[in-house]
């Protein structure tokens, strides 16, 4: 029987030819499918690592895989690859929706060693890694300590990049990284595509320099203006300018943002933060990125 959160013999066959191999000699390894289901069974109900059941395998081999495959990239390597073949059948919609959501971080989640000062060297690459950021995305909000999410989505509603910061960070000020994450991977070789066919937003990302921004690439956009904006125009009369165009008909397709957030947080780890690092969390939303994919 298949539980829900774990991987089916279509999804396993899509991954398994791109998942490194051990070469080194020892005890017989535990199979790459129970421990990335393991994963999945953390990231679907938040369970200490300690508290995963028997038949994923010991619990200290789901981490140790986890927290190398987090390090090494390969994570991330196999949400690309799946974009990937998404791109190799067309059914990649360029077509970006943008948005942020608060995500609270549990009291597990504090206590990861800051940065170390320069010249500060003798840690394994993974423990720097770590370390490289200073506040591991957490911040203190009006909800006290936070991440907050920064997604850009397709118009089916899968995520093509997540930059995470602390909770109390403006939208504004994370979006051309956000953007620039963005890319359309496609099969063979040629130039990665990564200007989006269109921008849908809401008005929390309508500002000058963000619209001048999206005209340098060139790239439509779709985002409401402010009140404030309006009336600020208004009042210099002339010289305030013409309105930005907006299309309200492309607007109603921003709500699959909003559906893959929702998507996201059904994972427990991802709805409520519980890791220490920046790299682990992001890693969690890595997992449920790529079952989203496939």
């Amino acid at each position: 029987m298949v539980r829900r959160h774990e991987l089916t013999d279509e999804q396993w066959q899509a991954i398994a030819a791109l998942l490194p191999r051990s070469g080194a000699a020892g005890r017989p390894r535990v199979d790459d499918r129970r421990v990335i289901n393991g994963m999945l069974f953390k990231a679907k109900t938040g369970v200490a690592w300690r508290g995963l059941p028997e038949r994923y395998g010991p619990w200290k081999t789901v981490y140790n895989r986890f927290w190398r495959w987090s390090r090494n990239g390969t994570l991330t390597l196999l949400v690309r690859q799946v974009r990937v073949i998404a791109e190799a059948i067309d059914e990649l919609d360029r077509e970006v929706s943008v948005d942020s959501s608060i995500v609270r971080a549990h009291q597990h989640a504090a206590g990861a060693r800051r940065a170390q000062a320069p010249g500060a060297g003798g840690l394994p690459a993974g423990r720097r890694a770590d370390r490289a950021r200073g506040d591991h995305a957490i911040g203190r909000s009006r909800g006290g300590p936070s991440t907050k999410l920064h997604l850009a989505c397709d118009g089916h509603g899968r995520p093509l990049t997540v930059m995470l910061t602390g909770g109390n960070v403006n939208d504004c000020t994370v979006f051309e990284d956000v953007i620039t994450g963005v890319s359309f991977p496609r099969p063979g070789p040629g130039r990665t595509a990564t200007r989006p066919a269109r921008i849908l937003a809401d008005k929390g990302y309508s500002s000058r320099a963000i619209r001048a921004y999206l005209r340098r690439r060139p790239i439509p956009t779709t985002i409401p203006e402010r009140a404030d904006q309006q009336a600020h125009r208004r009042r210099r009369g002339r010289t305030g300018g013409r309105p930005p165009a907006f299309d309200a008909v492309a607007y109603r397709r921003r709500n699959v943002v909003e559906r893959c957030f929702n998507r996201l947080k059904q994972f427990r780890a991802i709805a409520t933060r519980y890791d220490k690092t920046a790299l682990s969390y992001q890693a969690m939303i890595d997992l449920a990125t790529l079952t989203l994919w496939l």
